[in-house]
């Protein structure tokens, strides 16, 4: 049975909010094998609680599928849609990695949220449902603590 796809293939706006977006998660093409996704988002953009002034961050989102995996397109429109949502950095990327749990129901899954200065202070943020399952091959986030121009 062919299973419904809300945005592959579609035209589909920008969601007006996080709540609002619909992931698509179909299912996984190999059910059985331990292999992990990584989804990198360098230009992420939220806003601040307390200014409405943009923050910015570079999140890097790995997770082990189960019998589903997140469709690549939803998940841009869903990050997408944070651009005119307010909250603070660890409610922002804690909260993205429980919505992907409780749409995927993965195997595993860690979001690293690595955030530009807010007030002179970078603020990096990271999540994991728990210890990633062993064998697992888990290669570093690749993104350097903030340093800025020194």
């Amino acid at each position: 049975m062919e299973e419904a796809r809300i945005h592959l293939g579609r035209d589909s706006p920008l969601p007006p909010s996080p709540d609002a977006a619909v992931l698509d998660c179909p299912a996984n093409p190999h059910p059985g094998e331990t292999f992990l996704v990584r989804f990198t988002c360098p230009e992420f953009t939220s806003l601040c609680p307390v200014t409405g002034q943009p923050d910015f961050a570079h999140l890097v989102i790995d997770y082990v599928p189960d019998a589903r995996i997140v469709e690549s397109k939803s998940l841009k429109l869903y990050l997408a849609s944070f651009r005119n949502h307010a909250g603070f950095h660890e409610a922002v990327t804690v909260g993205i990695g429980l919505r992907l749990v409780r749409e995927m129901r993965p195997t595993w899954l860690r979001i690293g949220g690595y955030w530009y200065p807010r007030g002179g202070i970078p603020i990096d943020v990271f999540w994991q449902t728990g210890a990633p399952p062993a064998g697992l091959w888990l290669p570093d986030q690749g993104v350097p603590t903030y340093r800025g121009r020194g």
